[in-house]
C-alpha cells in the first residue's frame, strides 16, 4: 500500500504520530499491569476486612486489561509500519473494546474509592466477634493492625466489648519488642487509632492511583484510535 502524493505529508504525520501514542501506550499499560500487581499484592492483608469484591475484580479487569493493551500497542506499531489497512482496522476496533474496559475499570477503581468506608465498617464489626476463632480473619486483623498502626474498629475499646485485646494492638518499642499492655490496656501501650479510618485511607489511596492510572491510558487509546483512523483513509 502506499500515500497518494497529496496526502504523503498527512500520512507521514498520521504514521509517526500511531507509532508515538503506541509508545506511550504500552507505557501506560505497562504501569497499570504493575501498579495492579502492586496492589493485589500490598493490600492482600486487608482483604478479609473490606466487605465487597468490587476493588479485587475492578484491579484483576485492569491486570488482564493493560497486559492486552502492551500486545496491542506492538499490534499498532506493526500496522503503521507495513500500513496494512486490515491490520489498522482490526487495530482499531480491539482499541475501541479495550478503551471501554479500561474506563469502566477506571471508573469502579473510583466508586468503590467513595464505598469502602462504609463496607469496611460493617464487615469489621462482624469479623472482629470471629476473632480467634477463624484463622483468616484473626491473621487479617493482626496483620492489618501491626502494618498500620491501628488498634479495634474506632479504638481499642471495641475489642474490650468483644473479648481480650490482641498483641498486635500493643505498641513496639525501639527495640521491636512490643510493650505489654494485655494485662493492663491504656492510651499509651495500645494503637491509639482505629483501623477503619486508616484502612479506607489505605485502601481509597491505592484506588484513586490504579484508577487514576487506567483513565489516562484510556484516553491515551482515543489517540490511538484517531491517528489509526486517519492513517486508515490515507492508504490508497
Amino acid at each position: 500500500m502506499a500515500f497518494g502524493r497529496k496526502s504523503y505529508c498527512c500520512g507521514q504525520f498520521a504514521k509517526y504520530s500511531l507509532f508515538i501514542s503506541n509508545f506511550l501506550i504500552f507505557l501506560g499499560g505497562a504501569i497499570v499491569f504493575a501498579l495492579g500487581i502492586w496492589t493485589l499484592v500490598d493490600r492482600n492483608f486487608v482483604s478479609e476486612l473490606l466487605g465487597t469484591n468490587l476493588f479485587s475484580g475492578a484491579v484483576y479487569v485492569l491486570i488482564a486489561t493493560s497486559a492486552v493493551v502492551c500486545l496491542l500497542a506492538f499490534f499498532g506499531c506493526m500496522g503503521a509500519a507495513k500500513e496494512v489497512k486490515c491490520m489498522l482496522l482490526t487495530y482499531f476496533i480491539i482499541t475501541f473494546l479495550i478503551f471501554v474496559i479500561m474506563l469502566i475499570g477506571g471508573i469502579l477503581g473510583y466508586v468503590f474509592r467513595e464505598k469502602v468506608a462504609l463496607t469496611m465498617r460493617q464487615e469489621m464489626y462482624s469479623s472482629i466477634k470471629l476473632y480467634g476463632n477463624r484463622r483468616t480473619v484473626t491473621q487479617a486483623w493482626d496483620t492489618t493492625q501491626e502494618r498500620l498502626k491501628c488498634c479495634g474498629v474506632e479504638d481499642w475499646h471495641d475489642w474490650q466489648r468483644y473479648g481480650q485485646i490482641p498483641e498486635s494492638c500493643c505498641q513496639e518499642t525501639y527495640g521491636g519488642q512490643r510493650k505489654p499492655c494485655r494485662e493492663a490496656p491504656s492510651a499509651l501501650s495500645l494503637y491509639n487509632n482505629g483501623c477503619l479510618d486508616v484502612a479506607s485511607k489505605f485502601i481509597r489511596d491505592h484506588a484513586a492511583l490504579i484508577g487514576a492510572s487506567a483513565i489516562i491510558v484510556a484516553i491515551l487509546l482515543i489517540f490511538g484510535m484517531i491517528f489509526s483512523c486517519s492513517l486508515f483513509r490515507m492508504i490508497e
